[in-house]
C-alpha cells in the first residue's frame, strides 16, 4: 500500500462548504453515516459544518449489512451493528455519508435501508473518495476528491476513530 498525500480533514471541510452552499435550510439536514467509517466521518462533517454555519446536523449511523445483495457471498458470516437514527426522517434531507464510492452497492442499500425510517424530502450522498467504476447508476452529490484508479485497486481509508491514524491508502494493482 502507498500512502496517498491527502489530509482527511481537508476532504470533509470541501464536503461540508460544499453542502452549506447547497442547502438553503441547513436545520432540514440529518447526516447519516454508513457504518463503519461513514459514521465518525459524518461526525466530522457536522462538527465542520457547525464551524461554518454555527449549526451543527444531527448526527445518524446506518448498518446496512442487511440490504447487501452479496449476503450469500459472505459465507453465512453476519455481524450486525448499530444502527441509529437520531430524530425523525420525515421530510427531511438525508444525507448518507461513506468514505469511499465504488460499485454503488452499498449506497444503494443504505437508501432501502433509511427508506425503512420514513420519507425523506430528498436523500443525498457525500463521499470523502469517488474511485469509479460504478455497476449502478449512483453518483455522489458531495465529494471530497476523485480518485483514478483500476477496478483491481485497493483504496483503504483509516480514520483516527477506528484505526487510531488518518491515513488513505491506495494499494495499485498494475505493479
Amino acid at each position: 500500500m502507498v500512502k496517498v498525500n491527502l489530509l482527511i480533514d481537508d476532504l470533509i471541510k470541501t464536503i461540508a462548504e460544499n453542502i452549506v452552499k447547497d442547502v438553503s435550510d441547513l436545520e432540514q439536514i440529518i447526516l447519516i453515516g454508513i457504518v463503519t467509517r461513514g459514521y465518525p466521518l459524518a461526525i466530522r462533517l457536522s462538527a465542520q459544518i457547525g464551524k461554518i454555519s454555527g449549526f451543527n446536523p444531527p448526527v445518524g449511523k446506518l448498518d446496512i449489512t442487511l440490504y447487501r445483495d452479496d449476503l450469500e457471498s459472505k459465507n453465512n458470516v453476519i455481524k450486525l451493528k448499530e444502527t441509529l437514527i437520531p430524530t425523525s426522517i420525515e421530510n427531511k434531507i438525508v444525507i448518507l455519508v461513506d468514505d469511499v464510492l465504488f460499485h454503488g452497492r452499498s449506497v444503494r442499500a443504505a437508501i432501502d435501508h433509511v427508506l425503512d425510517y420514513g420519507r425523506p424530502s430528498k436523500i443525498k450522498f457525500a463521499a470523502l473518495i469517488d474511485r469509479g467504476h460504478r455497476e449502478l447508476p449512483i453518483c455522489a452529490d458531495y465529494i471530497g476528491t476523485i480518485m483514478e484508479t483500476t477496478p483491481e485497486d485497493i483504496i483503504k481509508v483509516n480514520l483516527v476513530e477506528i484505526d487510531g491514524k488518518d491515513l488513505i491508502e491506495k494499494n495499485d494493482k498494475k505493479d
